[in-house]
């Protein structure tokens, strides 16, 4: 199965927070976020395993009790229910993959 990234409608999440769903399957989805600098993705949880990268910009990052900052194409990954979030410190694009998929992100 395709699917085109110019067919998808970004979702606002927060301000300044957007996302598009990139591809879904049975067990795992790929979401293309975007987050503008100093923008923060709140400390959250969720039950969904979470890997994924930075694409372009510097974020600080934190899981858990662990917190860095990343670099373009630095990586990272969340096991199910560990808090985590972020904040932009330049605008930045992250690849996210969640498994199983997130039901409220489907569109």
């Amino acid at each position: 199965m395709f699917s085109s990234f110019k067919d998808r409608q970004p979702v606002e999440m927060l301000p300044g927070i957007r996302r598009q769903m990139l591809s879904c399957g049975t067990q795992a989805m790929t979401v293309y976020i975007t987050v503008e600098k100093g923008r923060e993705v709140p400390m959250h949880t969720h039950p969904h395993e979470q890997i994924g990268y930075l694409q372009s910009g510097r974020a600080l990052f934190t899981i858990g009790d662990d917190e860095r900052v990343l670099d373009a194409l630095d990586g990272y990954s969340i096991p199910g229910n560990v808090p985590h979030g972020v904040v932009a410190l330049e605008d930045c694009i992250f690849v996210d993959v969640f498994s199983p998929p997130r039901e409220e992100y489907r569109q």
